[in-house]
């Protein structure tokens, strides 16, 4: 495993004493001393942009368990970007509208930024929101280097470089804060201890402890299998002068839904950009304000309350109520905040190397057997998708490289994880951070499937099968370990 941390490249100031006009000459020697006093007044500088990244109609849509061709764009989809400078370190964090985006879309954009806007890899974290209405970014085939993307990967990876770039050309002297704020009443476990050995069969012939999604209001329904994260934490940056130039929000609810076949949207994460820009008053600012949700750790979180189900919705309509509320639990914790221009920013990487999981031959044979009979009594849990799978993991690789990253921002420690992650983990990760204000963005820098605890794969289910989650079980602790690691070494920094 291989590790780096990198300070950046600060970027170039515009202008200098051969650019000074005449018009701010004739302003005089003490009019010129305020306008520097300004600029300088401390050391963080922002800027915050949107790239659109709507994909043509026609285009896959994943998130369900087979892809169908989008039909109609019901919101655009975007790259929403926030780039930070200390004086001496640059970062980036680029969320994006999409349910996973494979590592190698995001090297191709990290390469760009480098070359056009001088900030290294190191510093740059790009990661999906998980949408579920979002058409795919993974290619028909696996991508094997940032050489071969498709055309919608080619055009991803470009407007996620010009979004930072864009960015960076607003770089202004700038304030942050941090806060956080919980809201308990949008995020459930999906994972259930369940009475009904019928309800926890598997596609591979076995049946599990737990299962996902179970019949809401169940009689066979016991308890959740794991904990929820119902904080909202988040960062607010403005100009000195108070105007909002951008609000990072993290929350750990997997997605909403509730947008018919064939819509592109981006879900609550983009209706929520919008809601926090009304609240702040920010709708029309120039340069615009930048409202980014980003997924926090809710790989076995969602929002269904199992126990007692609510009235059917419409369309969009769970979207807005949702995206409304943490837009209002932040708003409401912003008032209290204390912004800061003196922060310190920094950043880690680490790549790891983690085993593969390969299904057995016997495996195989049944999933093979079980999909050739077409049996409806047999072929009741996505046995021909768990085929396809796990034929795709008999010839893949051995190993997989996974790129680990935490951003320092101050007193806020941020950590990023390219799999989709339970809630057990980020729970973990804030409660060993050496920052006490710590969050983990999932799914940034890749997209690997599910990332189970060891005592979670133990109960089976859906996120811990074969197919789902492609890595091996002690993925997880080993993941954790060594963002603390990461953390620790840009503490010590």
């Amino acid at each position: 495993m291989s590790s780096t941390t990198s300070e950046g490249r600060r970027p170039r100031r515009p202008g200098g004493w051969r650019g000074v006009t005449w018009g701010l000459a004739i302003w005089g020697l003490f009019g010129l001393v305020g306008f520097l006093a300004t600029v300088e007044a401390g050391p963080l500088r922002a800027g915050a942009a949107t790239s659109n990244i709507t994909p043509p109609l026609g285009e896959l849509i994943v998130g369900g368990w087979k892809p169908f061709p989008a039909t109609h764009i019901h919101d655009e989809l975007h790259a929403r970007c926030l780039v930070l400078n200390d004086g001496e370190t640059t970062l980036a964090i680029v969320i994006c509208d999409n349910v996973g985006i494979p590592r190698e879309v995001f090297d191709k954009a990290k390469e760009f930024m480098a070359a056009e806007a001088g900030i290294p890899a190191t510093n740059v974290l790009c990661a999906a929101t998980h949408t579920h209405s979002a058409t795919t970014a993974r290619g028909e085939n696996k991508v094997v280097s940032s050489a071969q993307l498709t055309d919608y990967q080619a055009f991803l990876a470009r407007r996620i470089a010009d979004g930072v770039r864009r960015a960076v050309n607003q770089l202004e002297p700038a304030q942050i804060a941090f806060g956080a704020v919980d809201e308990p009443s949008q995020v459930f476990n999906r994972r259930w201890y369940v009475t009904d050995p019928d309800l926890l069969r598997n596609p591979f012939g076995g049946v599990d402890q737990v299962r996902m999604n179970p019949p809401a209001g169940n009689p066979a329904l016991v308890r959740p299998a794991g904990p929820t994260d119902p904080q909202i934490a988040f960062l607010s940056v403005q100009a000195v002068d108070g105007r909002p130039i951008a609000l990072l929000a993290n929350y750990s609810l997997h997605y909403v839904g509730g947008v018919p076949g064939g819509h592109v949207s981006a879900d609550y994460f983009g209706v929520f950009a919008e809601r926090i820009a009304e609240l702040l008053g920010a709708e029309k600012l120039s340069p615009p304000f930048v409202g980014i949700l980003s997924n926090g750790t809710s790989g076995d979180v969602n929002n269904i309350n199992f126990r007692e189900p609510g009235p059917r919705k419409q369309p969009y309509e769970k979207m807005r109520e949702v995206a409304d509320l943490v837009a209002r639990r932040v708003h409401e914790a912003h008032q209290s905040l204390t912004f800061q221009r003196d922060v310190t920013l920094s950043a880690a990487t680490a790549e790891m190397t983690l085993q593969v999981r390969r299904p057995t031959p016997e495996m195989l044979t049944r999933l093979e057997d079980v999909v050739a009979s077409s049996d409806p009594k047999t072929l009741r849990v996505h046995e021909d998708v768990y085929l396809q799978r796990l034929r795709r993991l008999a010839e893949s690789p051995d190993t997989v490289s996974i790129l680990l990253q935490v951003l320092r921002i101050g007193d806020v420690g941020i950590a990023a994880i390219p799999f989709e992650t339970f809630a057990e983990t980020g729970l973990e990760i804030k409660e060993k951070s050496p920052y006490p204000k710590t969050f983990t963005i999932e799914l940034a820098n890749g997209s690997y499937g599910y990332l189970p605890t060891p005592e979670q794969h133990a109960l089976g289910g859906y996120e811990t099968w074969m197919g789902t989650s492609n890595v091996e079980t002690e993925a997880s602790v080993k993941i954790v370990q060594t963002l603390l690691d990461l953390f620790a070494r840009v503490q010590a920094k």
